[in-house]
């Protein structure tokens, strides 16, 4: 049913853009030089840079960023929508921090579906209570992604620090009841649970929590750690859900073989990137600190960012080797995150 939602998005325009950008990559893959033809067709934007959770490997609950922090402006997220929405068929409200904590965030969701744009998001559901649950239904959200990493309280909390499992329980429920009340199809409700030594053995109970609630999907998730190449203690003990694999020095391999040339599997930097609060534009979601900056739409179209110099010598370093990329290191693009 979530595929055909996301194929009802597609118009003419939008399906022969796709293709544009489809042929565009492997032209480039095939020459080895970077050409884009046509628009992305899928978008993350951040809606704010602020959380409620302190989780250990994110740059949001660490207060680590570089960058400035702030909540996007619905002005301007309107504005970016007017320019992009004819090409663009999915739209992210997602990268850094809680998206229900922008006080706007559900209007401009509703601006999106208006647009006939597929809208997806991630949260920690604390923020999910009847009234945003009831509101996230009518404003047409398509998928949402409901990050419960533990079974209990004590796993859940050993990584998601100052959250409560039952929020993320009660959350649930509430946007299931609102979805039957209201007689919609949407958002399809997923449940993510990624996975860490902490948790691991909790794999099988968090599936049968989701089908006792009646959610749509229950994905299990290996978990990016950042500092992972001499151990970690939340890697996994069991290989088969972990990212990193142990070799026979002792140490941990990186999840991507890097240095295979001609971008080694991975099409972002055609089909899609990610806008900040702020405008800023970065290639894709591992840039969390957003240190490759491409462009700026509060100073330039995107149009004119999607082409310009600084986007072509990006792309032909990453053509050339993702192993001299610092946010490609650690990148799971092309090897298996789902487990």
């Amino acid at each position: 049913m979530d595929s055909l939602n996301l194929l009802s998005k597609l118009t003419l325009r939008r399906t022969l853009n796709a293709g544009k950008v489809l042929a565009g990559y492997y032209y480039s893959k095939w020459t080895r030089k970077p050409h884009q033809w046509g628009m992305p067709i899928s978008i993350a934007i951040e809606p704010t840079t602020s959380c409620n959770l302190r989780c250990p490997e994110c740059p949001s609950g660490l207060g680590s960023f570089t960058r400035e922090t702030g909540m996007l402006q619905e002005s301007f997220f309107r504005k970016t929508m007017d320019e992009l929405y004819k090409e663009i068929f999915y739209l992210t409200f997602y990268f850094q921090g809680e998206p229900y904590l922008n006080p706007k965030f559900l209007e401009m969701v509703r601006y999106a579906s208006q647009k006939n744009i597929y809208t997806a998001t991630s949260t920690n559901a604390h923020y999910l209570d009847d009234k945003n649950s009831k509101a996230t239904v009518q404003a047409g959200l398509d998928r949402l992604i409901i990050s419960i990493d533990g079974t209990t309280q004590k796993s859940y909390e050993s990584y998601r620090i100052g959250g409560e499992l039952q929020k993320v329980i009660d959350g649930t429920k509430n946007i299931l009841k609102w979805k039957k009340e209201l007689r919609s199809k949407t958002p399809y409700v997923i449940f993510q649970f990624v996975v860490f030594r902490q948790n691991e053995h909790e794999v099988e109970e968090v599936k049968k929590l989701g089908r006792q609630l009646g959610v749509d999907e229950v994905k299990i998730k290996s978990a990016q750690i950042y500092n992972y190449e001499h151990g970690n203690e939340r890697i996994p003990a069991n290989e088969g859900l972990s990212r990193y694999k142990k070799t026979e020095n002792g140490t941990y391999s990186s999840p991507l073989p890097l240095g295979g040339g001609v971008g080694e599997g991975c099409w972002k930097m055609w089909h899609s990137c990610v806008i900040t609060w702020d405008g800023k534009i970065v290639p894709c979601c591992f840039d969390k600190d957003a240190k490759h900056q491409l462009g700026n739409l509060q100073e330039k179209p995107f149009k004119e960012i999607w082409v310009n110099d600084s986007y072509k010598k990006f792309r032909t370093s990453f053509l050339k080797s993702r192993k001299e990329i610092d946010i490609c290191q650690n990148c799971s693009e092309g090897t298996k995150i789902w487990v």
